[in-house]
């Protein structure tokens, strides 16, 4: 989140993010819906059904 770069290791608790703040930002943007995962091309499922069925 801030551009640090992060260790990637078991020393780093908060891996893959370089502190508990980027963590909790990142958190953060996942329930706000900042962040969101398109179900399918162009955004939406097609019929109202998801692409794993």
């Amino acid at each position: 989140m801030c551009g640090r770069a992060a260790l990637f290791s078991p020393e780093n608790k908060f891996r893959p993010f370089c502190s508990e703040r980027c963590k909790l930002v990142d958190l953060g943007q996942w329930a706000t819906e900042s962040y969101r995962i398109p179900l399918a091309e162009g955004g939406e499922a097609r019929n109202g059904e998801d692409e794993l069925n």
